[in-house]
């Protein structure tokens, strides 16, 4: 989505979280670790979803629309793991895993504060009329 974005902010903002997420993974294989577990990938049918999503905007959108729509298109994906590591996050806490709570915490803060700051840049920038 990155290289798709004419728009030097929103470009930034799909980088950035690019950036985050091998952050993420190292901490995800982390909390594997603390709960004495294997970190493997699996597909997941929903990302595979928003990805198709975004593939189509990609193909359809141009200029502003674009823009607008990357920019959702990135919230849809903050939105879908705000969820999950919410979830994960609590289980964790439920099972004593307080060293995986910990970490799960730490993603769930930055995937709330890439939304955050996605949605200044939407407000503010991107979706503000000419």
């Amino acid at each position: 989505m990155a290289k798709a974005a004419n728009d030097a902010k929103p470009k930034k903002a799909a980088e950035d979280h690019l950036e985050e997420t091998k952050v993420q993974i190292k901490k995800l294989e982390q909390v594997f670790k603390s709960i004495g577990k294997t970190a493997s990938g699996e597909k997941c049918d929903a990302i595979e979803g928003l990805i198709k999503e975004a593939d189509g905007l990609m193909e359809e959108a141009s200029g502003t629309a674009l823009e607008a729509g990357l920019l959702a298109a990135c919230q849809a994906f903050e939105h879908y793991e705000i969820s999950r590591y919410g979830s994960l996050r609590e289980w964790a806490k439920n099972l004593g895993h307080d060293e995986a709570h910990k970490l799960l915490s730490e993603i769930l803060d930055h995937e709330k504060a890439t939304n955050n700051k996605l949605t200044n840049l939407a407000v503010t920038s991107i979706n503000k009329p000419s």
